[in-house]
């Protein structure tokens, strides 16, 4: 049977990629260190500790859809039909910017399934840093306090979401040229992946007694 092999996808939470990294750094400043390690420069400036939180993966895998109007089913949609053997990946982000090319696809306006498989196509990776600064301080032998600021994405880094993806809204002119994409092919939204789903970037200060 012709769609059998249509059947066939990956995961729609797959990612090819996933790399993670996390680290913890004592600057080399203050006292036994190679800088500043005397006076009143090593009071300022020693015990102070960087840290970091590294991601960077594949984006997930996304399908082309289509109207279902010509299956007689309104209001729902279908596979699209791919038209162009391999389908550029522009990376455009954005209103009226497309991520793929859209003439890569058409609707189905005939009574058969369309011919594009399930999540052919995948999304935009994404690129995310936090980072730390933290210093403890003593007071005799109990009391401790530690000063902690924090910046989540710190490199401000947008996490975009797949683009829209149904052929039906392209609109074309009548020598095939694009007059509208509709939304088609384009990114409008961030998938809020960050810590604590927040995608911007967010600076934090905290203290913490311990005794």
């Amino acid at each position: 049977m012709p769609y059998m092999a249509l059947n066939r996808a990956i995961m729609p939470y797959d990612r090819t990629h996933n790399f993670n990294v996390s680290f913890v750094a004592e600057l080399p400043f203050g006292k036994g260190k190679n800088w500043a390690s005397s006076g009143a420069a090593s009071k300022l400036l020693g015990g102070w500790q960087l840290t970091g939180l590294i991601s960077a993966y594949s984006g997930t895998p996304f399908s082309v859809s289509a109207s279902g109007t010509s299956l007689n089913l309104p209001q729902s949609t279908q596979r699209a039909n791919q038209v162009k053997p391999k389908v550029a990946i522009l990376g455009g982000t954005g209103p009226n910017q497309s991520y793929f090319d859209p003439l890569a696809f058409a609707p189905v306006t005939t009574p058969t399934f369309g011919n594009a498989g399930f999540h052919s196509l995948r999304g935009p990776g994404s690129f995310n840093f936090d980072g730390g600064l933290f210093r403890q301080f003593s007071f005799g032998e109990r009391w401790k306090l530690q000063f902690r600021a924090e910046a989540l994405n710190l490199t401000n880094t947008p996490h975009f979401a797949n683009p829209a993806s149904n052929a039906s809204s392209l609109v074309q002119n009548a020598d095939g040229s694009v007059r509208s994409l509709g939304g088609y092919t384009s990114i409008s939204a961030t998938t809020g992946v960050g810590r604590e789903g927040i995608d911007e970037r967010m600076f934090r200060l905290g203290l913490r007694l311990t005794f």
